[in-house]
């Protein structure tokens, strides 16, 4: 099994999993954009048990059933949380080794921003992935 380590720019926060990842999806919603500041959040799934956190950590709900991961000393984005799914996304960009990475769809691509080309092949969802 991969071993997926990480944290965020000041070192502050860290985390780790022995576990294979669940699932490893790029998302494209205005949520995501808005959390990462970017045109999509890259993410590798974990249950949440699965993954230890470590070091101060802020968050801010998001929606009503996510909540977002944090350095409040840095700002660095970590991870999204579904409690009641069990769920833990963490950022690839806040991987030690994102090259560990590998998207497996994408998701909420009616919100893609026009300038982002997909045509790596991958499954593509309007909105939520099937369950």
């Amino acid at each position: 099994m991969a071993k997926y380590e990480g944290g965020c720019l000041c070192r502050a926060v860290r985390y780790r999993t022995d576990a294979a990842s669940i699932n490893e999806r790029i998302c494209h919603c205005r949520l995501c954009q808005k959390a990462i500041g970017a045109a999509f959040n890259a993410r590798v799934l974990f249950r949440i048990d699965d993954v230890t956190v470590e070091g101060p950590l802020a968050t801010v709900n998001t929606s009503p059933d996510l909540k977002r991961g944090f350095c409040p000393a840095c700002g660095t984005t970590l991870f999204s949380r579904r409690d009641s799914a069990g769920i833990i996304g963490v950022t690839t960009g806040s991987l030690d080794d994102p090259s560990l990475f590998r998207p497996q769809m994408h998701i909420w691509t009616v919100s893609k921003q026009p300038w982002v080309m997909l045509d790596d092949g991958l499954p593509q969802f309007e909105g939520a992935p099937p369950a």
